[in-house]
């Protein structure tokens, strides 16, 4: 049976009991503001940001964006759910990692736990020649009423079941080895992944975040808040146009660098993807990059549900088949529909983002990349969902941005 938890310790500052502030501390960028939320009741609610039901918010990160209603009740039934569903690719993509029966595989009564792999895939690339960049496990507890994203080094050391040990990113190389495929590499992945953390998964997505920049642009743009002043790695302006550098050197033209100049700003498509990616001239590296794309994630969710983009029949068909086209789903032994209808009931008003080993480079004996043992205790309170016990205890581990 799954491990059941109170719902919630006490908060660190004043609000609804038993939940863990997603606001604390406060971080720069989409989400901190915004109007006041109309309750079911009529009264409103004391807190100014908007308090979007959580559940919209992850169907658009698994690629089901759903109808609703001022952003308070889902409109429609599973069947609706079901059409939203049936434009994205559905395959096995935690293979021996899914929970067991005895782990609460069974059903979502209890905790749900969700492996989230990017890949940075471009059309010219083989489908077995892409490693899995952006590692991320996404935590709903029991009581479902929050969810946390906790995202993995790509360099962490680990070792890789028939692989001995290397970079975890490497897991989903290995796997889409031999007509392996995307769905072989993100099995090896979560399989990596629960021989580490011991977590089981009810489930799992592959984010292409090439395919993501169709859906941006559906949505128009995206509110995106550049901490540090960076210059692109991979993308250079020519005739003012973006282009991957390897392109914009073929056409022979002069090509004008891309800086992202720190503060907020809407971006389009390939901006926002592109200051996604960046990790070289940060000072965080790696870490930095987590904490972007993370952002990244909750500004498009924030977008989707925000003034009424979600009612428009054109924006919401526009929005699936862009979603459909950069994602692939695994809802384990549950009907894509069943388990998003799951989440109708979530409703903290954001996602919670977590880091490992504060956000700085830790290594292990080898000298290569590893987890610290705080971060070692944080799994472990995800596999017990005690989660929000943990952050409690440990407020160090909330991604913030400087």
């Amino acid at each position: 049976m799954p491990v059941q938890t109170s719902r919630r310790p006490p908060s660190l500052e004043p609000g609804p009991p038993g939940r863990v502030p997603p606001t604390v501390p406060p971080q720069p960028g989409p989400g901190n503001q915004g109007p006041g939320k109309q309750r079911p009741g009529g009264g409103k609610r004391k807190r100014t940001k908007r308090k979007d039901p959580l559940w919209a918010r992850l169907t658009l990160i698994f690629g089901a964006v759903l109808m609703m209603s001022s952003g308070i009740a889902i409109v429609g039934s599973k069947a609706l759910i079901g059409q939203a569903t049936s434009s994205i690719d559905q395959g096995n993509l935690i293979g021996a990692a899914g929970k067991t029966e005895a782990e609460g595989g069974k059903n979502l009564d209890g905790p749900i736990d969700m492996l989230l792999l990017g890949v940075d895939a471009r059309e010219r690339w083989a489908a077995d020649n892409v490693r899995a960049d952006t590692i991320i496990v996404l935590h709903i507890p029991a009581s479902h009423d929050q969810a946390y994203l906790i995202s993995i080094p790509r360099d962490t050391e680990v070792e890789i079941p028939g692989h001995g040990t290397d970079k975890i990113n490497s897991a989903f190389y290995f796997g889409a080895q031999n007509g392996g495929g995307w769905e072989g590499g993100a099995q090896l992945m979560a399989k990596t992944i629960k021989q580490m953390t011991g977590i089981g998964f009810d489930g799992a997505a592959i984010i292409n975040f090439g395919g993501f920049k169709k859906v941006i642009d559906a949505l128009g743009s995206v509110r995106i808040c550049v901490s540090h002043e960076v210059e692109s790695h991979h993308m250079s302006l020519v005739d003012g146009k973006p282009m991957w550098n390897a392109d914009a050197k073929k056409t022979g033209k002069p090509r004008t660098k891309v800086v992202h100049k720190k503060g907020c700003k809407q971006m389009e498509g390939w901006e926002a993807l592109d200051y996604s990616r960046q990790r070289y001239g940060l000072p965080g590296g790696d870490y930095d990059r987590q904490q972007n794309q993370q952002q990244l994630i909750k500004a498009m969710a924030k977008k989707a549900t925000d003034k009424g983009m979600l009612t428009n029949p054109i924006k919401l068909k526009q929005l699936i088949n862009a979603a459909g086209k950069a994602l692939v789903l695994d809802t384990g032994r549950v009907d894509p529909a069943d388990f998003i209808f799951t989440l109708k009931g979530v409703t903290g008003n954001d996602l919670i983002t977590l880091r490992t080993n504060g956000g700085k480079y830790a290594t292990n004996a080898n000298d290569r990349e590893s987890l610290n043992e705080l971060s070692k205790q944080m799994f472990a309170a995800v596999r017990e969902d005690k989660l929000a016990d943990f952050v409690v205890a440990n407020p160090e581990v909330l991604s913030t941005r400087k």
